[in-house]
């Protein structure tokens, strides 16, 4: 850290590091901070001398580098337009004789830069990195005045990608000055081969010609390769190579970084720049006799278990209010086991691909794509922006895959436009002269940066041109819908299939994998916030079946403004999944295994009590770690018995571990428990050392069909949670068929209850009541009325999701919890009462989730509460003993209940009164 930073940071400006972490310099400043700032909704400023009259007020404060529409920015406010900003520095190098430039991470859209009242230069698009030579301009005595002007007008054939979130405007990623020597290292791309060889191509820029030499050392010095370079005025392009004896691969599990300078010395004094490289080496490759490749990483094949990053702070927008927020993402993304990320239609900022090579997670990079048509302007813009966000990022050893084009966004033509009329027109306007456009950029591509997948759109409509994957989008939910569309999907893949393609053009043998999934949008109005742990599990049982798939990307890793399909909320905070409870020492993380047991089997089946069932087993591994051993498959069939953990068999399968893809196992046969039961199926995949690799279960539904539904081995009288005498609450209502009862705020249910009569039962001694009810948070919907919106393309510009409004929302579980007392009382006296700790909904409510009646409406899905046990006191025992009558009061303080009975929960119970005599 240099001294620039620490005295920076000590004064609180924000994002004080250094922008781009993979080329820097040490003599730099940063301009972050508070600058001047004004908006010109008449677009006078520059009729009007802004850049040079500095009595001009600029009559607020920013801060920069954040979207003036952020709150970070201190401007906050959402308006397109123009923006002025100005700011006086006195600043100047430690070297004498430096060239002074000044550089912009990221502004949005068009941008203008006067230094001391002289155009410095212009630029147009919102995401690439620029710089202006500013050595002519700049005093190096006394202050300097940089004038920006920042015009966002949202035109069409702006490249501006998902922002609805929070838009982006005006300066959005850090400003900052930088000294040079006269000749300088412009850029320098390396090429890495996993024998060690690193390939380098460096742009010199020479003010004079002359000799010089041009140094890399890495790692300490253990890597030094120097040669002499005959420079020319201008521009020189110098290629060389090297080799890194027994080279350390970069690869998600060991992300190795040679860090160390490139150094150009010669008469005009001496250019460093801090640098780094990893080794490693992107493909794709058929293993074995299949017609089909896989994608591969250092000659392997690699299962990509990866997410969407909107890249959205709920302050900052699009820029992180700071690079240890930064940081913390890619933690949070290993913290699940993703080995890779794809960020969504946006390039992401240089710090935050730092920890991405640094942490070591792989990054498909999209480019920003524009909503309008796809016109000469538009396509021009695109090219220009393109070029940019490679040329910058090409270096990062975590990017694998560049993505051209998302769903066809900004590819459809106005048919009206298009001069084009008739029902196939309307049906597709993805007209062919634009398909050849996005070939062309496609193979563009590829040849400026052959190291890399490019993909020519990630599509949702099957409309792929030409691509090195073929990849597809699928919303869907419901297990059988789900398991119907992926079977469906695989089978019709292969070389020469004209499914997913579009004009024509069919399927080369290019590797199958998905690049969007989830359960927001395979939902009638969305999903609201609701449960995704269920979903999640069997959807990647689906995907880990077909040897075909070798990835996927999951919508995505955290909530945003309207979609709560998130690993974690928006302030990063986390959900509870809950699978811990189904097989101990379970994550999220055991679904994300290179090694990894498929449990072909709905997430939940109905079965009768000592009923059998069979389980196929598929093993899916895309490691060679474990390949050669031995490993066990350890099993276990148990179900909770009200409180109780009780096994009902269990064992141990040995496998031979061996090769790459899925191979089909011995089935498991089972028989259920003898009574009423959530049975589960944990399964466990152990090495030698008897360590845990992977970890799955399934769920079934054990059903006696005794009265009352729930065979014991005690007395019991079961009462439907619906059928109570009366209740209190002022709001009150049934959910998942009528097997759920809650009640909003301060209120009561109240049951009548009989025993049995002298004459059946002479004495009733113990008596103990039980149920299971959880905390009910009460949602505007609740009180209100649910309101059904059709989010339509609004959702990918931020419309308001009316999430409380939403019949699909039941809150996921998460750090936020919603207490509340339940007071248990007969005949008016208390008899006890609980502290139920919140209204939690994951995948422990399976029987919330398995008698949910439509697979794309949610009612309340998931829910669950938690076991209630009370023992009746003696003395009202023996006066019960006497009536055989008494009311159940179940009283709840502020915030509310909710009874699960036998077909809700967790557990297959009703409301009981267990006795004996």
């Amino acid at each position: 850290m240099n001294i620039t930073m620490l005295n920076q940071e000590a004064l609180g400006v924000p994002r004080p590091e250094f922008p781009h972490p993979h080329w820097q310099r040490a003599e730099w400043f940063n301009l972050n901070g508070s600058w001047s700032f004004r908006f010109d909704p008449k677009n006078e400023g520059v009729q009007n001398d802004w850049s040079v009259n500095g009595e001009v007020p600029f009559d607020s404060d920013i801060q920069v580098p954040f979207s003036w529409t952020s709150p970070l920015s201190g401007i906050g406010k959402d308006v397109k337009g123009i923006g002025w900003y100005r700011r006086t520095v006195a600043w100047h190098p430690a070297t004498s004789g430096s060239r002074m430039f000044i550089r912009f991470g990221a502004v949005d859209y068009s941008c203008d830069v006067w230094i001391n009242g002289r155009h410095a230069g212009s630029h147009q698009g919102g995401y690439g990195s620029f710089e202006f030579d500013v050595t002519s301009f700049w005093q190096m005595e006394g202050n300097n005045t940089i004038v920006v002007r920042a015009e966002d007008q949202d035109h069409n054939y702006q490249a501006r990608g998902k922002q609805g979130y929070g838009e982006i405007r005006g300066i959005w990623q850090p400003v900052w000055l930088e000294a040079r020597p006269q000749t300088y290292i412009r850029e320098a791309k390396f090429r890495t081969y996993i024998d060690g060889r690193i390939e380098v191509t460096a742009t010199i820029k020479a003010e004079q010609e002359g000799k010089a030499e041009l140094t890399f050392d890495f790692a300490g010095a253990s890597i030094l390769h120097a040669i002499p370079v005959e420079l020319l005025a201008g521009e020189n392009e110098v290629n060389t190579s090297f080799i890194v004896n027994d080279p350390r691969l970069w690869s998600p599990e060991t992300p190795h970084l040679y860090e160390g300078a490139l150094k150009l010395g010669g008469s005009f004094g001496l250019d460093q720049v801090s640098t780094y490289f990893g080794i490693r080496e992107i493909g794709t490759a058929a293993f074995g006799d299949r017609g089909y490749r896989w994608i591969t990483l250092n000659g392997k094949p690699v299962y990509l278990n990866g997410t969407l990053d909107q890249s959205y702070h709920k302050t900052g927008y699009f820029t992180y209010p700071s690079d240890e927020e930064m940081h913390d993402e890619i933690y949070l993304m290993k913290r699940l086991g993703l080995n890779f990320v794809r960020i969504h239609i946006k390039p992401e900022e240089p710090r935050k691909l730092y920890w991405a090579d640094k942490l070591g997670i792989l990054v498909m990079e999209d480019m920003p794509c524009f909503w309008g048509n796809p016109d000469e302007q538009a396509r021009q813009a695109y090219e220009q922006e393109a070029l940019e966000v490679i040329e910058r990022d090409y270096n990062h050893p975590s990017i694998f895959s560049w993505v051209m084009f998302n769903e066809t966004w900004g590819l459809k033509t106005d048919p009206k436009e298009a001069g084009v009329t008739g029902d196939i027109q309307r049906q597709s306007s993805y007209l062919p002269e634009t398909q050849e456009w996005v070939r062309e950029k496609y193979r563009w591509a590829k040849r400026i940066d052959p190291t890399r997948i490019i993909e020519d759109n990630s599509p949702c409509n099957y409309d792929h041109v030409e691509s090195d994957i073929n990849t597809w989008h699928f919303y869907i939910n419901g297990y059988d819908q789900v398991r119907a569309h992926l079977d469906e999907v695989v089978s019709k893949t292969y070389p020469g299939s004209s499914f997913n393609c579009i004009g024509g053009n069919v399927q080369s043998d290019a590797p199958l994998m998905n690049s969007e999934c989830g359960n927001v949008w395979g939902i009638e109005n969305g999903a609201g916030d609701s449960d995704l742990a269920w979903h999640y599990r069997y959807m990647m049982n689906e995907f880990r079946k077909h040897d075909k798939l070798c990835g996927f990307v999951f919508t995505e890793f955290r909530d945003v403004t309207n979609e709560f399909n998130g690993y974690y909320r928006l302030d990063g905070t986390g959900k509870d999944f809950g699978y811990e409870a189904f097989v101990p020492g379970m994550s999220i993380a055991d679904l994300h295994t290179p090694d990894f047991i498929v449990l072909d089997a709905p997430p939940c089946q109905t079965v009768s009590v000592r009923g059998q069932v069979v389980v196929p087993m598929l093993r899916s591994s895309f490691s060679d770690r474990y390949h050669g051993q031995k490993l066990k498959v350890k099993w276990e069939l148990w179900h909770d018995q009200l409180g109780v953990r009780t096994v009902e068999d269990s064992g141990v399968i040995q496998l031979d571990w061996e090769d790459y893809g899925v191979v089909p196992l011995s089935s498991l046969t089972l028989t259920m428990p003898d009574r009423d039961a959530v049975a589960v199926l944990a399964v466990s995949l152990v090495n030698e050392e008897g360590e845990a690799i992977t970890r799955n279960f399934t769920t079934f539904d054990v059903r006696s069909g005794e009265t009352g539904g729930y065979k014991t081995d005690v007395e019991v009288i079961q009462i439907p949670v619906g059928s109570y005498a009366e209740q209190t609450f002022e709001h009150q209502w049934t959910s998942i068929q009528g097997a759920k009862v809650s009640g909003a705020g301060k209120g009561s249910l109240i049951y009548d209850i009989t025993l049995p009569g002298l004459t059946e039962k002479t004495a009733i001694h113990d008596i103990e009541i039980l149920f299971e009810a959880g905390a009910k948070r009460v949602l505007a919907r609740n009180t209100e009325g649910s309101i059904d919106t059709d989010m339509g393309i609004g959702a990918m510009h931020g419309a308001d999701a009316k999430v409380e409004y939403n019949p699909n929302t039941y809150y996921m579980t998460d750090e936020e919890k919603h207490p509340s007392r339940l007071n248990v009382l007969i005949d008016g006296e208390s008899i006890g009462s609980f502290v139920l700790p919140d209204d939690p909904a994951d995948s422990r409510g399976v029987l919330s989730w398995h008698y949910q009646p439509v697979a794309n409406k949610l009612d309340e899905a998931g829910s669950y509460g938690y076991l209630c046990k009370l023992s009746v006191p003696v003395q009202l025992t023996a006066r019960l003993n006497r009536s055989r009558t008494f009311r159940l009061e179940l009283q709840a303080e502020e915030g509310g209940v909710a009874l699960y009975g036998r077909n809700a929960g967790r557990y297959p119970l009703d409301l009981s009164i267990r006795y004996n005599g």
